[in-house]
């Protein structure tokens, strides 16, 4: 979970991802996937230099020594893919699942998310707010540069994604294992994709729900981002 400057739903999204249920009842033609599994949880929290008051939440956490709770701080402010790269560094368990700390996306998702991948179907799951999940009124700015993006991502790497640049990306850890990640802001997400439809692994997507909010309410990513995405989506596909 990469934080900068999320005071205000900090406590809240903690909340929501203890809150949910880990027991995942799997399913498959394969008898001995079958069946109940109750995962442990970690949270890792990276603090991506805080300024608004967040960090005195989480040192307050971290003096307490929650088993659950992981918390990173970073000096100054590195961007989301940096927080991400320390955050994968630290994290222990064999599945990873990125999630963020503004209350735009539901934790409950959680279980659409690992079933599958527990199931067989594929190592890397990603949570789609284009497949029908409810959601809030996504801007008309937000919403074609997020399908340009994909359709973009698609011609690229022949692939049918419909929302590549979701928050809600779950793989097991050894789909990043050894790969060399180097975004420091949110093209994480394309250079991401990007490595693991290199490495050649199928993505399989899930409905999810969303919640989407304005630049006014705290929103970071811009139009401008969408020029640093396509460029990173080129340049992994023919030159990294």
């Amino acid at each position: 979970m990469p934080v900068y400057n999320e005071r205000a739903t900090l406590e809240e999204i903690i909340e929501r991802v203890r809150s949910v249920d880990l027991t995942i009842d799997r399913a498959g033609a394969n008898p001995l996937l079958r069946g109940p599994l109750t995962l442990a949880r970690e949270i890792v929290i990276v603090d991506d230099g805080s300024t608004d008051g967040t960090r005195e939440i989480l040192d307050r956490w971290r003096q307490a020594k929650p088993a659950d709770l992981s918390i990173i701080f970073h000096a100054e402010n590195g961007g989301k893919g940096a927080a991400l790269r320390t955050g994968f560094q630290h994290a222990t368990g064999d599945i990873l699942i990125i999630q963020d700390a503004d209350l735009e996306y539901d934790p409950r998702d959680y279980v659409k998310l690992l079933e599958p991948l527990l199931e067989g179907r594929s190592p890397v799951i990603y949570g789609s707010r284009f497949m029908g999940g409810p959601r809030s009124a996504m801007s008309l700015s937000h919403t074609l540069g997020n399908k340009l993006l994909t359709i973009f991502t698609n011609i690229l790497f022949g692939t049918a994604l419909s929302d590549m640049e979701t928050c809600y990306k779950c793989f097991r850890r050894d789909v990043i294992h050894g790969m060399l990640l180097r975004s420091r802001r949110f093209e994480i997400e394309p250079e991401l994709t990007a490595k693991i439809l290199k490495r050649g692994y199928p993505i399989f997507e899930v409905p999810i729900s969303y919640n989407g909010r304005a630049f006014h309410e705290g929103k970071k990513i811009s139009w401008q981002d969408g020029f640093s995405a396509i460029w990173t989506l080129t340049k992994y596909r023919f030159i990294d």
